[in-house]
């Protein structure tokens, strides 16, 4: 395999997470004779700095050409002011945008010897083994108008929800062709109570799920969703759900596995790269972390597990991601940990010892 990986290593604790996660990736293309090559470019804040912009145009390009996509972070109190014109995380959402990622993957599967890092009582985690899929591209996050208005004397801000059939449909199949591979059940989270866009949404729901009988569909609020992903995360297989709510619901499941730095993501679309399989975009679930961001204490297994996840789906390559995952599941076996879920009394590696560590699994 020869592939073409384009990095944005982003800001704050991006650029170090991302810089494990390339330390891993020689060590899969020693093992498995595989030649990959990696080129960098600016995203988000950075990119602000240097070029006027949360994505340039150059970016653009390389993403639009590569066989897939390594993302670290965006973001910080610098360019946080909310009355700027250009923020990093229009960056973000420009690249999903242009690269057409309406799918986003996240697994959440507590590492066994992690459930003591968790606030949840252990009993609650086990068998938790559920992936998210959340819709992309739509919804609240790219509806127009999007504007602040003086009403009545006074400023008034709008943002718009709205979601098309052919939207939800093609995120709903990705859920159902995903569960038919699992555990065959799929939980659609929506606000249909309320808002006109969710009865839309499971409507739709309810079409898509016509075509696959084998699977079974039940629909939860969303409100109710979050109560119990602490309360019965297990009884979860795959949870299909529209983008604002996937945002939030996937940060607050990121206790279950002890830290939000643990988890990975997939971003994934209707394009092909060269080698046929979906040009996408990985990253961590975690945000740009300013506050330790340059101290080298950062948990980069979100990232090396995005880099897995990358190695799966756009590069066709399922044995190099298991023994990636693998890795990462050995190490923490064996009972190291990053300082974010180290023990009382435990001594924490920083991230390059931890990423040499998975690394020589990896050997």
């Amino acid at each position: 395999m020869e592939a073409r990986i384009v990095v944005l290593p982003g800001d704050g604790i991006g650029p170090e997470v991302v810089a494990a996660a390339l330390a891993v990736l020689p060590a899969v293309a020693a093992r498995y004779g595989h030649t990959f090559e990696t080129e960098e470019h600016l995203i988000g804040g950075g990119a602000i700095d240097a070029c006027g912009t949360a994505l340039p145009d150059e970016t653009r390009r390389a993403c639009l050409q590569a066989d897939a996509v390594l993302l670290g972070a965006v973001g910080g109190p610098q360019w946080d002011d909310p009355a700027a014109p250009v923020r990093p995380e229009q960056g973000l959402l420009a690249i999903r945008q242009a690269m057409g990622l309406f799918a986003n993957l996240r697994p959440v599967r507590p590492h066994p010897d992690l459930l003591a890092a968790s606030p949840l009582r252990p009993e609650r985690l086990q068998g938790v083994d559920l992936l998210v899929v959340r819709e992309l591209t739509g919804g609240i996050y790219f509806g127009t108008p999007r504007e602040r208005r003086t009403v009545n004397g006074e400023i008034q801000a709008v943002d718009t929800l709205v979601y098309s059939q052919s939207e939800i449909r093609r995120v709903s199949h990705v859920a159902f062709q995903a569960a038919r591979q699992r555990r065959g059940k799929v939980t659609s989270v929506d606000k249909a109570n309320v808002l006109e866009s969710s009865r839309l949404w499971r409507q739709t729901v309810n079409e898509v799920a016509a075509e696959y009988p084998g699977v079974v569909l039940e629909h939860v609020l969303v409100d109710a969703a979050a109560m119990h992903l602490l309360t019965r995360p297990a009884s979860f297989d795959v949870i299909v759900t529209e983008n604002m709510f996937g945002d939030i619901l996937t940060d607050e499941a990121s206790v279950l596995a002890g830290s939000m730095g643990n988890l990975p993501s997939a971003s994934l679309g209707e394009t092909r790269n060269r080698h046929g399989f979906p040009r996408g975009l990985y990253e961590p679930i975690h945000g740009s972390a300013p506050d330790i961001a340059g101290r080298g204490i950062a948990n980069p297994i979100g990232t090396i597990l995005s880099l897995a996840l990358l190695l799966r789906h756009s590069l066709g390559l399922e044995g190099e991601a298991r023994a990636v995952e693998a890795a990462v599941a050995q190490t923490l076996a064996a009972g190291y940990r990053t300082a974010d879920l180290a023990a009382n009394g435990q001594k924490p590696l920083n991230t390059q010892e931890i990423e040499a560590v998975i690394v020589s699994h990896l050997g």
